[in-house]
């Protein structure tokens, strides 16, 4: 884990802006009372010291140091052992609370790319951290409702975010243009006027630089541009052409993981053998782990031209047309090509049920998840059957992850589907650095946990 510098003088420097400043101090004291005040200030609770990128919510968490039990990353479902009576913790609460109501951005990085969740998590203060974790949900869930969904990762403010602050400053400028025209533009006249008498300034105060976060300029993959991307198999990873990593071979133990969940029971040699659809063939590593329950039905659906090709070009040792041709009756071994929003209705409509479904496609949010396990798993998947999905929602931080987890446990709850986690390590060795081990030749790590 980095160092980081987590003392005042660091995180607000002495000639940070003066009103970023005093709500940033008085943030880190815990003083409610004048905290209120200086809230009243629009945009106050979400400034950034323009260096740090040190907001209020940081502040906050940072002004009560590391708790005495801190464990950085352990569970942030254990019981809090900083004590009920902890004054310090009962005072960030009540003003984390009081910067939420105001508009503060529950995500918002700093310039060590830690969102205030994550500043909470290191330093031990677990009941900090859900209040940051509960704050996501209530947003996500919100996007939900409004037609869209936020992609959690590292960045700077998000874009919905942005857009609302705008659609504010728009209708606050529409409402006194009206308040204007309604009295003859008599305000204005009388400004004019006071400008008038007024001495001239010789300058105008600077606008406070703006604080950039780390990887602000980062590049959001879409299922358009992945589709549309040149792909290359790399030995142990398969890339596109901005070299994200599509699929990589550390990955296996997870979906080895994953198949022994989806199918605990091996099929006896008197019974057939497990049905199953795959969504995103990518490297064939989840596959061939399903290819070795001797399933009576095997379904891939993948997307990419780039991977079908490798297919059908007997690029893959295990998965070409010869293995089609193998199946136990024609057409129950089968990739078959297409965007799953293409190809699912026709399976559903030829009535095909499964035993087990996996979905891991790439460059998709969790809105295409969300529709795929709502709209068709209950109509693919049989009675007794489980559906799993590689879980890298938010991967990149902790706070994401579990943001994104309880949102999907309240979908999964309204699509009827039962949901059971089960905690996979990681080993971390060759993965806890860009560019570096399993890294290599890798644009940006987009999994940074010990455990999924």
């Amino acid at each position: 884990m980095p160092d980081f510098n987590d003392a005042l003088e660091a995180r607000i420097p002495a000639d940070s802006p003066d009103a970023i400043r005093q709500v940033l101090l008085h943030a880190w004291s815990r003083d409610l009372t004048t905290l209120k005040t200086l809230l009243e200030r629009p945009g106050a609770a979400s400034e950034q010291d323009t260096k740090t990128g040190e907001t209020p919510l940081h502040a906050v968490v940072r002004g009560c140091g590391p708790a005495a039990t801190a464990q950085p990353g352990g569970d942030e479902d254990e019981d809090d052992e900083e004590g009920e009576e902890d004054s310090e913790v009962a005072e960030a609460r009540a003003c984390i609370q009081e910067l939420f109501f105001s508009g503060a951005i529950w995500n918002d990085v700093d310039d060590h790319n830690e969102t205030p969740g994550c500043t909470a998590l290191r330093l031990g203060h677990k009941s900090l951290y859900r209040m940051f974790v509960d704050a996501g949900v209530r947003a996500e869930m919100l996007f939900g409702l409004m037609g869209g969904y936020e992609q959690l990762s590292s960045g700077a403010a998000d874009d919905e975010e942005d857009m609302e602050r705008e659609a504010d400053e728009q209708q606050q400028g529409e409402e006194a243009k009206e308040d204007e025209e309604a009295t003859g533009g008599k305000e204005e006249r009388e400004s004019e006027v006071a400008e008038e008498d007024a001495p001239a300034k010789d300058t105008e105060e600077p606008t406070p630089a703006q604080f950039v976060a780390p990887d602000a300029g980062e590049k959001t993959v879409t299922s358009e541009d992945y589709l549309q991307s040149t792909i290359t198999y790399d030995g142990d990873k398969l890339l596109d052409e901005d070299l994200n990593g599509v699929m990589m071979a550390w990955e296996t133990d997870i979906m080895r993981r994953s198949v022994a969940t989806l199918l605990p029971s091996p099929s006896s040699s008197s019974s057939p053998g497990p049905r199953i659809l795959n969504i995103g063939f990518g490297m064939g590593i989840v596959d061939g782990l399903f290819a070795d329950l001797h399933p009576s039905k095997h379904h891939i659906i993948e997307a990419h031209p780039g991977v079908l090709a490798h297919v059908t070009s007997g690029g893959h040792p295990r998965f070409n047309p010869a293995w089609e041709a193998s199946g136990p009756e024609p057409g129950a071994f089968q990739v078959l090509p297409g965007r799953w929003q293409d190809v699912v209705p026709t399976l559903a409509e030829r009535g095909e049920l499964y035993d087990a479904i996996y979905f891991d496609t790439f460059g998709e949010d969790y809105a295409q998840l969300r529709d795929f396990f709502s709209d068709w798993v209950p109509a693919l998947l049989n009675a007794e059957g489980r559906f799993g999905f590689f879980n890298g929602l938010g991967a990149d931080r902790r706070v994401c992850y579990d943001v994104y987890a309880r949102v999907f446990e309240m979908h999964a709850a309204e699509a009827g589907l039962d949901v059971e986690w089960q905690d996979v390590e990681v080993d971390m060795r060759g993965l806890g650095e860009d560019g570096k081990g399993a890294w290599e030749g890798v644009r940006r790590r987009y999994w940074t946990l010990d455990s999924k």
